[in-house]
Formats: C-alpha cells, sequence, structure tokens
C-alpha cells in the first residue's frame, strides 16, 4: 500500500458546503485552498471599495465571502476562528496551478452534472499525479462524474459525501467509482475516521447513495400521508419526531432547515432513476409542495417553508402552514394523548405501542413506517451490501436514534410483516426468505458479540470489532461491573483501568454521582492501574443537580447543604490526588460541576465538540465544587515565583490573570468546542483533543496506560498558593461597576460577581498572601452557602427548573 499523506487540500466551490468542509480541514492543521468562480460584475460595494475587474479582492470575492460565513456560522463551522488564517481563498482562472501543491482536490460545486464535469476536466492538468481526487455530490452517478477524467485520475477518483454542516454530522459516505483504487478507498476511510472524525460507510454508486435515498423516501412518504389521510403537519411532526426515535426537529421541521428547493431536487434525482415504476410512485411529491417551491417557500433560507415565525405584541409565534388552504395559522398543539404515555417508556416498549395502536397517531405511525421499512428491505444490495451500513448511515446522517432495520427489530419482524401482509402489502423477497428460515431479528447477541443477518449468505454474521471503539453498554455484557449505585458505575475496561460511567438523569451530579466517585478512587487505588471518568450519554455531565440543591436552600436546611458541597469538594479532592492516573473523557454538554471534576483529574481527553464551562451563575451561584481554585491554578501555574532583576524583580502581578479566570466564570463563558476551551483556560497543553467521538473512550484508556507507563505520581499538596487578596479584589470590583454602569449586569450579577471576586482573589487578605488549597474550598464553600439563601438567585434556580431558561433577575 503506497504511503500516502495529506499535508494540503483544496475545495473548489465556496458555497455552504465547500466552505464549511474547507474550515474542517483547516480545523485539523490542514492549509487548505478555497477556489470559485470569478463574479461576472461589479457591484455598488464594489464600485464604493475602487475595485475594478482586475482587482484580486474582486476576482477572489465569492471564496472569501465563503470564509467570512463560516467565521459567523451556527452551528459553529470553525472549531476557533483562527482556523481561517488557513484557508486561502482564490478563484477558477487565476489559481489552477495551486492544485500542483494539493494532496485532496475536493469537488464541492452545484449539483449539476455538466457543470462538476467540465470543472473537473478543466483542473486535471494541474493536478499532481498522486493527488486525491474527490467529489461532495449528494446523489450525482460518480461513474458519470468522472467520465471525462483519464484512466489514471479515474483510480484516484470517488465519492465523499460529507453531511451538513460538516463539522458536526458524523456521516460521511464513500463511494468508490468503478476504477479506484481500493487501497486508496481503504485509506481515505482511515484518514477521515482518524484526522477529521467522521464515521464511515461505504455506499454503491446509486442515486442519492444510502442516506439520503432512504431519508428523502421517508420524507416524500409522510408529505403524500398527511394529503391522503388528513393529518396536520404539527401531527405529523409531533408523531414522527421523537416518539419514533428520530430528532426533535422531526419530517417537517427538518424539511425547513434542508430547504424545499434541495428536498425536492434530490426527491426528483431519485424519481427519474428510478427502474420501476412502484419506487417511482413512491417518490411523487405532493401538488402543494410544488407549489410551495413555486412561491418560494423553501424553509429557513426564505424564512417560511412548512413553518414560519410571525411577530406579534407578545413577541414572535410559530406559525404552521394549513396546505388545504396555503395559509398560515398559529402552531396548534396536537391531541394525541398516546404520545404522554410514551414518555415514560423506554424505546422498544414505546415503539410496538405506537405502531400497533390504532389512534390517529398510531395509524399514522404504522402507515409512514410500513412503507419506510419495506423500501429499505427493497434496497438491499442495490444501495448498500448489509443492513448494517443502511442502519449506521441513518443514525450518523439523519441523527435516527435506532436506525430502519433496527427499528424492524423492535416492533417485531414476524408480527409486523403478517400485518403488513393482511393489509395488501408485497414483502421483498429477501424478508420471506429470511423468515421461511427461521430468523426473526436482523440483530442478535451472542457471548457478549454481536450479529447481523446477511441476506446473501441467509445467516448471521458477526460484526467486526475495532479496537479503538469502546461500546459501555457491550463492555458491561463481557466484564465486571466493579461497583454500581443509582448515579454511576465503576467497569473494568482491561489491562488495568476502570471506566467510572455516570449515568444518573442527565448525567447531573447527585448524591449518588458523589458516592460513586469516592467509593471507585478507593477501588482504583486498590485494584486498578488507573481511571477513566467517562459515559456514553447525551452529555458528559451537565452539573449540580438542582433538583437536589434547590429544595434544600429553600428549606433553609443550612446544614445539610454544607454538608453536601463539602462531600463534593471531598470527592473532586480525591480525585485531583488520587494514587493513580485519572484521566476525563469529556464531550458535548461539560457543565458546571462536570467541568470542576475534570478540572480535578491527572490529564484531559475531551471530543473536538466539548462545550465546558462554569455557568453558575446563570442559577445565582459560582462554581462550588473547587472550579475557582483550579481555574486560577491554569491561570497562573506557569508564572514564575520572582522577576529576574533584569525584569524588575518582584512578585509577578497575578490580578490580569485573575481577571481573565473572573471573566469566564462571571460571564459563563462556555466553549463551542475543545479547542476553544483550550483558549480559555479550561485544558492544559497537555490535555488532548480527540476528533473522533467513538474513539474517545479508547484514547482516553490509552493516555491512563502511558501515564503508568511513565511512573505516574500524584500532584502534591498545595499550601502555599500566592493570591492577590483586596488589592486584586479592588481591581475586579472596579470592572463589575462598570459592567453595572453600562447597564450589562443586573444589581444581582453585581452580588454574584462581587462571591466570585473573593472567592478568586483569596478573600480577605493582603496582598501575595500564601494560603492552601483547603482555605480556598472553605471560602468558596462560604460564598456558595451564602448565595444559596439569596432570594434572587432562588429565584434563578426556580426558573431554570420550571423552564430549563436562565433568569436575569
Amino acid at each position: 500500500m503506497k504511503n500516502r499523506h495529506i499535508k494540503k487540500a483544496a475545495v473548489l466551490g465556496s458555497g455552504v458546503m465547500g466552505s464549511r468542509i474547507a474550515a474542517l480541514l483547516a480545523g485539523v492543521g490542514i492549509p487548505t485552498y478555497l477556489l470559485d468562480i470569478v463574479p461576472k460584475e461589479l457591484d455598488d460595494k464594489d464600485v464604493k471599495k475602487g475595485l475594478t475587474k482586475e482587482s484580486p479582492t474582486f476576482r477572489n470575492k465569492l471564496a472569501q465571502m465563503g470564509i467570512q460565513g463560516t467565521i459567523g456560522a451556527r452551528p459553529p463551522a470553525m472549531f476557533v476562528a483562527d482556523d481561517a488564517r488557513l484557508i486561502t481563498p482564490g478563484n477558477f482562472e487565476d489559481h489552477l496551478p495551486w492544485l500542483s501543491d494539493a494532496d485532496w482536490i475536493i469537488e464541492g460545486v452545484i449539483e449539476n452534472l455538466a457543470i462538476k464535469k467540465e470543472l473537473l476536466k478543466k483542473v486535471e492538468p494541474f493536478i499532481k499525479p498522486d493527488a486525491i481526487i474527490s467529489t461532495n455530490t449528494s446523489g450525482l452517478s460518480i461513474e458519470k462524474i468522472s467520465e471525462d477524467l483519464s484512466q489514471d485520475a479515474k483510480t484516484r477518483f470517488l465519492g465523499t459525501h460529507f453531511f451538513n454542516p460538516p463539522r458536526h454530522m458524523k456521516l460521511l459516505e464513500i463511494i468508490p467509482g468503478a476504477y479506484t483504487d481500493r487501497d486508496l478507498v481503504d485509506f481515505m476511510a482511515h484518514f477521515c475516521e482518524r484526522r477529521l472524525g467522521k464515521s464511515v460507510v461505504y455506499a454503491k454508486d446509486t442515486p442519492n447513495f444510502i442516506a439520503n435515498r432512504i431519508g428523502t423516501h421517508g420524507l416524500a412518504v409522510i408529505m403524500r400521508t398527511i394529503v391522503e389521510d388528513n393529518y396536520t403537519i404539527e401531527e405529523a411532526d409531533a408523531i414522527t419526531g421523537l416518539p419514533m426515535g428520530k430528532p426533535r426537529s422531526a419530517s417537517f421541521r427538518t424539511a425547513d432547515i434542508v430547504g424545499l428547493d434541495t428536498l425536492v431536487s434530490v426527491i426528483k434525482t431519485v424519481h427519474d432513476s428510478a427502474a420501476e415504476e412502484e419506487e417511482r410512485q413512491q417518490l411523487v411529491v405532493p401538488d402543494f409542495v410544488k407549489k410551495m417551491v413555486e412561491n418560494g417557500l423553501l424553509g429557513d433560507k426564505t424564512k417560511q417553508g412548512f413553518y414560519k415565525k410571525v411577530k406579534g405584541p407578545e413577541g414572535s409565534q410559530i406559525h404552521a402552514l394549513d396546505f388545504n388552504t396555503m395559509e398560515y395559522v398559529p402552531q396548534r398543539k396536537p391531541d394525541l394523548p398516546i404520545l404522554d404515555e410514551l414518555k415514560k417508556m423506554d424505546r422498544k416498549t414505546g415503539l410496538q405501542k405506537l405502531v400497533y395502536s390504532e389512534d390517529r397517531a398510531g395509524l399514522f405511525a404504522w402507515k409512514t413506517l410500513k412503507r419506510t421499512l419495506l423500501y429499505c428491505a427493497a434496497r438491499v444490495p442495490e444501495i448498500a451490501d448489509d443492513v448494517v451500513s443502511v442502519d449506521r448511515a441513518m443514525r450518523w446522517g439523519f441523527n435516527w436514534e435506532i436506525g430502519p432495520f433496527e427499528t424492524w427489530d423492535a416492533i417485531g419482524l414476524r408480527r409486523s410483516v403478517e400485518r403488513m401482509k393482511k393489509e395488501g402489502e408485497k414483502i421483498p423477497a429477501n424478508i420471506e426468505r429470511m423468515l421461511a428460515a427461521g430468523k426473526e431479528s436482523f440483530y442478535e447477541t451472542r457471548n457478549g458479540r454481536s450479529y447481523y443477518f446477511d441476506f446473501a449468505k441467509g445467516n448471521y454474521v458477526e460484526i467486526s470489532e475495532q479496537p479503538h471503539i469502546i461500546v459501555l453498554p457491550a463492555l458491561k455484557d463481557k466484564t465486571t461491573v466493579v461497583k454500581s449505585n443509582a448515579g454511576g458505575s465503576l467497569i473494568d475496561m482491561g489491562d488495568g483501568v476502570a471506566c467510572l460511567e455516570f449515568h444518573s438523569r442527565n448525567n447531573a451530579i447527585d448524591d449518588d454521582v458523589i458516592r460513586i466517585i469516592g467509593d471507585s478512587v478507593k477501588e482504583v487505588e486498590d485494584n486498578f492501574e488507573g481511571m477513566v471518568i467517562g459515559n456514553q450519554g447525551s452529555n458528559f455531565c451537565v452539573g449540580a443537580d438542582l433538583r437536589q440543591v434547590f429544595p434544600t436552600a429553600q428549606n433553609k436546611d443550612w446544614k445539610n447543604l454544607e454538608l453536601a458541597v463539602k462531600t463534593l469538594q471531598e470527592a473532586v479532592m480525591r480525585v485531583k490526588y488520587c494514587q493513580r492516573p485519572v484521566v476525563a473523557a469529556p464531550f458535548r454538554m461539560t457543565l458546571g460541576g462536570g467541568c470542576e471534576i475534570c478540572l480535578h483529574t491527572s490529564q484531559i481527553v475531551a471530543h473536538t465538540e466539548c462545550y465546558m464551562g462554569q455557568v453558575e451563575l446563570g442559577v445565582g451561584l459560582i462554581p462550588g465544587a473547587g472550579g475557582n481554585k483550579e481555574l486560577f491554578f491554569r491561570a497562573t501555574d506557569w508564572l514564575p515565583k520572582e522577576l529576574p532583576p533584569i525584569a524588575g524583580g518582584g512578585k509577578p502581578d497575578l490580578t490580569p490573570l485573575v481577571a481573565r479566570v473572573f471573566q469566564n466564570i462571571a460571564m459563563a463563558k462556555v466553549s463551542t468546542s475543545a479547542q476553544e476551551a483550550r483558549e480559555l483556560g479550561y485544558l492544559k497543553p497537555i490535555d488532548r483533543i480527540v476528533m473522533n467521538y467513538d474513539h474517545l473512550l479508547y484514547r482516553a484508556k490509552q493516555a491512563v496506560l502511558a501515564l503508568v507507563e511513565a511512573d505516574y505520581t500524584p500532584p502534591r499538596r498545595r499550601d502555599e498558593i500566592r493570591v492577590p487578596g483586596r488589592t486584586g479584589r479592588a481591581a475586579l470590583d472596579v470592572f463589575v461597576y462598570l459592567m453595572k454602569e453600562a447597564g450589562f449586569i443586573t444589581d444581582h450579577d453585581v452580588v454574584i460577581a462581587k462571591k466570585l471576586a473573593h472567592v478568586l482573589t483569596g478573600g480577605d487578605v493582603d496582598l501575595n498572601t500564601l494560603v492552601s488549597e483547603e482555605y480556598l474550598l472553605d471560602i468558596e464553600r462560604e460564598a456558595f452557602l451564602s448565595l444559596c439563601g439569596e432570594e434572587k438567585s432562588q429565584a434563578r434556580m426556580k426558573h431554570m427548573l420550571d423552564t430549563n431558561k436562565p433568569l436575569r433577575n
């Protein structure tokens, strides 16, 4: 296999996808050229700037606009704004010679076959002989796009279909062409998984590949069904979202996000290329949707689609389209009582309850789901070789909780097929053969190993395990759960490493979590080499459980509240001074106490999508689990104890560094990425960032083993910590005063900020006083408890519990 490297890339096309792919590449340190066409004419802004048609600024304008669009994108396209420095804007007329430096050229222009072919033919002479060439088409034929390339170029050409937004969506469909070199395909899969953090599915060169093929068919079915059976858009979304294991945006809200013009175009691509009339009939878009496209009701991009936001005297309201009248009406809450019942059930039980119910919600769910399941079964092996690839594509590309074949298992394969037959549905031959052989599920687990039913072999085939992917539920089936309570479990990961998994509600810190932390540290010190703190929930940890804090404070039970806070402080200190290395593996929301737990570990191995910060001010509090002192240490530990005489001598001024920590906590700054968490001072230089979420626990485990190999010794306890004292606090108080005078903060924000300043500067002591860690925890705990007693802080806590939104009072 050729020793390949991708050191520089080029993206052709600076639209939404092209610019965001360039941002992703830059974010992992790959310098990237972003090229687009030269605008045809100067506009008024160009003229005012004194530009001519020969000005580089004018000629590179579209690419530069693409870069600017990524900087302010929501969700963020860049990990940090500085990533933009690695993207060089250019154009197709002046800068094609740049392509000779690129190891990977990605075509990402408009979904028009002729334009793609023409561009590739134009750029091929400038591409170096071993460069990889790919297209980001969402569904056009790979063979047709590349048919005018040389035979040599065809061996280096493939489809790399990113999903929007590329930084955040896991799925990458890799579509080899008929002549694509197999080693190159393997290299790209490995590179994109490790370096770009993608989860790869191999698709066949068929219209719309896998995820778009299934996803758009499903949306077309739902659109047709609301017309056939007279359901409202709100009813359809209420049924086809969370109750069926789909994202909260469900069907029509998702269509608005994607854009109706794009969606209709993608459906048309499959419709026009479908070989069977039966499939074409399923992909007919209802007339009202066609009328929406004609009238420019395209969704978010035109601010009106199936939904639109309407401003009124009481603020903005969401209105939904009544497709019968083509008028928008105030959003109506569907009268579907069964949906409330499902919230109390697990996914399998809830799905069965829903689809086999004879009420309005159940009939709609069954009708749309059965059409999707039958369609999926009929598409294997046309679009993919196995059911696993289809399920993964839908989970990773459309954020389904479980894929279509996993869904079929959940509702019961034989039971559902019997009902389909009674209703006159044609059952695909592969399903008939499967059931005839007595196989009644697509997946099964035996002796801790997972298997899927392979239609071609007529039997179950083991799903190959990847050593760098650790799945905690599967691990618990195979190995020992050492300790467990309602809040968490300590699991043996093998090789002398344990994993402390939180599984409380929302992974919030409650009494059980605090208890399992202490128990786990003792167990690891006695019987393991080290420990990972990580889980695979929706978020790493959202902080302290306000459902315990608020009622205790409201009842003025200060003794028990102080005990709870002190116990948490002691637990995180046990983590910090554990005799064995402890590595945190945070991801997504890592807030408040969750952040504080991480700050006390030996090392952090964070997923790139780690949203970390101390957000306690939003509920009227300050960090109470040692986060203040740990952020103080991160900001100041690099300073020398004394400045050399040549620099004026004396002790370095701590105040500017403490002010930065104060600002981050007082403004509840949450990182938008692990890279930004490092910029904000939440991560140390030694902490590591992992691009692929599926690899996170493995990499954290390896970090533990590396610390063990390096003869890890715990840090020394600190009792000579220099603090800025009253002098530093006075400087912070000035900042608070100015913020209040400018109207940026409320009176109660001032109260909280002054408490925070008191803690961060070391309390009521002189400049450069030496204090201990225990002292800093004591004044932090005292400030936390005093704020719990504030009426306005309690109002903030209650509002967060009631609405899940912060209150500014």
